[in-house]
């Protein structure tokens, strides 16, 4: 059970590593899939992984949101302007 934070939220506060042994057949298959999608291969299992809990019933009532697509957004410096110049 996830331990409650004092906010009272449920959800890890970090993610976590889960080492994964599958056939190389089936990562390359998911691998082409990712790409695809224009994910890494870790996105790619984690919305299966979604998915799966979802239709079965069994997804968690507080589940933390995806991360976008791509690299994070930094904030721009004091004084750089929004187009990077």
């Amino acid at each position: 059970m996830t331990p409650q934070r004092p906010d009272g939220d449920r959800r890890s506060p970090e993610r976590r590593s889960v080492l994964l042994r599958i056939d190389p057949a089936v990562h390359e298959a998911l691998a082409r899939w990712a790409a695809d999608d224009l994910r890494s291969v870790n996105a790619q299992i984690e919305i299966i992984l979604r998915d799966a809990l979802r239709k079965a019933g069994r997804a968690p009532e507080k589940l933390a949101p995806l991360r976008p697509r791509g690299r994070p957004r930094t904030q721009p410096s004091p004084g750089e302007r929004s187009d990077g110049t």
